[in-house]
């Protein structure tokens, strides 16, 4: 009889398929390895067998014990199939931009899901990253494998989808490209590969909002790089030992919308139902692949996951619509908003600047929202009309105090692609205005009114 003893065997050996329609035009052979035919529909389920193995050889996780992570969903549903097929208890945090469908799958299969707000630090108690940690030192005989710095994330795939590839190919792979986020996949493959043929070329695809691709050309980690960004699976406002920069060739940056549509046309077109990730993955690489390779090269890229995760976000027409990824009409976007000011200088009060002296400062200028500064370009914090008031009503000696004491949190920063309607749909009572930052590194404020204005020219 053939069977295999639990699902967790039957990880790995995905296929290698070859893309016929949106690659039209690029030379060479572009091949996708499809990881949404592992058992638990993405390339996460490697590294999760991997990481608990690892953890009962070395006598970390113990009998009954409780795995605690951190995850955008697949790494969860790879360490929940392991946790059923060795029987331990899984608790996971997750952030509140991933999809309902992943929350809800993670809970299908037993574990306890608990979400967290995305837009604070990593280092914030609230993020998901340290209300994992938390648990951890709560919970006796739990284990945290911290996907972001356990190294057998990388030696998962260095051990299976790198020699995997190799053979699939007859080692005539010359491209290797991949989403990064924890790194595991594009490192642990690209070392494996390039033990192979170090003349192999890896590709890592990022995403804006993300400190990676800056970080691999200068060596500096800018904080400034980092904002809200909707593409789940890759990017990181830190940065993961998972990820070897000497491993990574070059960098490409797409954006929420063009990842978007590329995994929609990826299912209309090659008929590969896959998640959002991928379309970014395949969107970066066709742009590296357009100008860099020739007609004899052969390029593979990693399509981490399925688009079941992802029904009601990109596979939904109106969550399409409202964020402008299917547009009815064209939107001038925060770039061309801020162009229409002609550079002009922007206003902002200093932290340590008196209530009072920033109220005036409002005044004088006719506005009901500033940001605050400490140091140029640097921004700390907002200061709305409405909300002083409210403060100044209770507590009337707070206008002879420094703007640092009554202070709300920085305007939302977004990226310069943005078009008005997704502009528009962020700006609320919670968050009367927008940041932006440009190719030269200056701060701008997107208001209503300016909003308004470019819907009327």
């Amino acid at each position: 009889m053939q069977y295999y003893n639990s699902i967790i065997e039957t990880i790995g050996n995905t296929p290698l398929i070859k893309l016929n329609k949106v690659n039209k035009g690029i030379k060479g052979t572009i091949l996708v390895k499809v990881e949404y035919f592992n058992p638990g529909h993405s390339m996460k389920d490697r590294m999760a067998v991997k990481m608990i193995e690892d953890a009962e050889k070395a006598g970390i996780l113990k009998p009954g014990g409780t795995i605690i992570e951190g995850t955008s969903g697949n790494t969860g549903m790879g360490l929940a199939l392991t946790a059923i097929s060795k029987g331990y208890k899984c608790i996971f945090t997750v952030s509140d931009k991933q999809s309902q469908e992943k929350i809800d799958i993670l809970r299908a299969v037993g574990a306890e899901v608990i979400v967290c707000p995305t837009n604070v630090p990593p280092e914030d108690p609230r993020s998901y990253y340290s209300v994992a940690r938390k648990l951890n030192k709560e919970i006796p005989n739990s284990f945290y494998p911290n996907q972001y710095d356990n190294l057998s994330n990388t030696a998962a795939h260095y051990e299976t989808t790198g020699p995997e590839i190799w053979q699939q190919t007859e080692g005539k792979i010359t491209h290797y490209a991949a989403g990064v986020g924890t790194g595991g996949s594009m490192c642990g493959t690209s070392k494996y590969l390039k033990e192979q043929n170090p003349d192999i070329i890896s590709v890592g695809l990022d995403t804006y909002g993300s400190v990676f691709k800056k970080f691999k050309e200068t060596g500096v980690f800018d904080e400034n790089e980092v904002y809200p960004y909707l593409t789940e699976g890759i990017g990181e406002d830190i940065l993961p030992k998972n990820v070897n920069f000497d491993l990574i060739d070059t960098f490409i940056k797409v954006t929420d919308k063009d990842s978007a549509i590329m995994t929609r046309r990826l299912a209309k077109e090659e008929g590969l139902f896959v998640g959002w990730s991928c379309g970014s993955a395949v969107f970066g690489a066709l742009e590296y692949a357009r100008e860099n390779l020739k007609e004899d090269d052969v390029m593979v890229i990693i399509l981490p996951d399925h688009g079941t995760r992802y029904l009601a976000k990109i596979y939904n027409d109106n969550w399409m619509k409202d964020h402008g990824f299917l547009e009815e009409r064209e939107f001038a976007t925060a770039k061309d908003i801020i162009a229409r000011k002609n550079g002009n200088q922007l206003l902002t009060v200093d932290v340590n600047q008196k209530v009072g002296e920033a109220i005036s400062l409002m005044n004088k200028e006719g506005i009901s929202q500033i940001p605050v500064s400490e140091g140029p370009n640097h921004i700390v914090g907002s200061l709305t009309d409405s909300k002083i008031l409210a403060k100044l009503i209770e507590s009337p000696e707070l206008k002879n105090q420094s703007v640092k004491e009554i202070m709300d949190d920085p305007f939302t920063f977004v990226g310069m692609d943005n078009t008005v309607d997704v502009l528009s749909s962020l700006i609320n009572k919670n968050c009367p205005a927008l940041m932006v930052r440009d190719e030269s590194n200056n701060v701008h404020i997107i208001t209503q009114h300016d909003l308004l204005v470019a819907m009327t020219n």
